[in-house]
């Protein structure tokens, strides 16, 4: 672990301190150290030095918006390999919550969301990104034949 010192004023300080309360970190070393992560993977993303991401996409569209949820399912299927996982809950009488979880080339990822957003029917459509390494020779072969790739999240 290396350390190094920052100087603050004291309304800074003070501001600072309230937020680390207000979500419960222990320590101001636990905060700074998210808010660095946060401000590299934005930049990361910013210079396309993101070439791999998990991601969860998130959406609310309308049921009764004329075939949407079965367009919505078909362009996850056309997206199989991004498309790890999904899950549905129904909030009222018309309008779902999906969140799909993603992984794979990004440029690929965020074109898939967008795809999702602008389907006629989906509101509120949010996208959740962070860029991993692939885990190069970390193959793992399961007993059936099959494999996969490590990804493991930058810090």
């Amino acid at each position: 672990m290396e350390r190094f010192t920052i100087s603050l004023d004291e309304d800074l300080a003070r501001d600072f301190d309230r937020l680390i309360a207000a979500r419960g970190y222990s320590n101001r070393s636990e905060a700074v150290r998210d808010i660095l992560r946060g401000q590299l993977e934005r930049h990361r993303q910013e210079t396309e030095q993101a070439p791999h991401c998990v991601a969860n996409l998130s959406y609310i569209y309308n049921h009764h918006e004329r075939e949407l949820a079965e367009r919505l399912t078909g362009l996850q299927h056309d997206h199989h390999d991004l498309c790890i996982s999904t899950m549905h809950a129904h909030l009222d009488h018309e309008n779902c919550i999906e969140s799909v979880i993603l992984r794979g080339p990004t440029a690929d990822v965020r074109r898939f969301a967008d795809v999702i957003a602008a389907e006629r029917g989906v509101r509120h459509s949010s996208l959740n990104l962070v860029t991993v390494d692939l885990q190069a020779g970390a193959k793992y072969r399961h007993p059936s034949g099959r494999g996969h790739t490590h990804m493991k999240p930058r810090n």
